[in-house]
């Protein structure tokens, strides 16, 4: 009885100090992780947007689905917008970046972090998939089981409709923006 004591201390003090360090690591490593995050998403936005050269978040706008937009701007002049949203899929949010350029064309389409099925709804990031949208006006798509039939028509990724939806309905939400509030400005 007295073995079983002294081994439960023993465990306890280990765990405590275990514990402590573990919360001190996450203190000192949070700003790090925080950081590669933002860096990582601007990395993002740079690649839909290659042609800006800055970039400035446009507070106000954010609201819904819609999480941040920035507008890239080259020599002080607007080149285009990159809206993130984060509407529902199969499996959870599927993260979708895209970018409109002032024309009004979506001229890139990123999908981020998603908890889609693998091997079905994980084919919206694909770029067979992610192709459909891009060089296409800034327009409400549709998704569609059939070959499309209008230019605004998106098929949908064989077996995973909802997923397609989810990332249908992220850009639509984020043309959306674009035309009622963006291109205004």
């Amino acid at each position: 009885m007295r073995d079983i004591v002294k081994h439960g201390l023993i465990l306890l003090i280990i765990t405590t100090i275990a514990a402590f360090v573990l919360g001190l690591t996450n203190d000192v490593t949070q700003a790090i992780i925080v950081e590669r995050a933002e860096q990582k998403n601007i990395e993002s936005i740079k690649a839909l947007l290659p042609e800006a050269d800055e970039f400035q978040k446009v507070e106000g706008v954010a609201a819904g689905i819609i999480l941040e937009v920035y507008e890239g701007t080259k020599g002080g002049n607007v080149v285009g917008y990159t809206v993130k949203t984060l509407p529902k899929g199969y499996g959870g949010t599927v993260e979708t970046l895209v970018g409109i350029s002032i024309d009004g064309k979506v001229v890139g389409l990123k999908i981020g972090e998603h908890t889609e099925t693998p091997g079905l709804g994980s084919k919206v990031a694909d770029a067979a998939f992610v192709n459909n949208f891009i060089g296409k006006d800034a327009i409400a798509f549709s998704v569609t089981k059939d070959a499309p039939a209008k230019d605004a028509d998106i098929q949908a990724v064989s077996g995973a409709t909802v997923s397609s939806n989810a990332v249908t309905t992220g850009v639509n939400a984020s043309t959306e923006l674009f035309n009622n509030s963006l291109k205004n400005r």
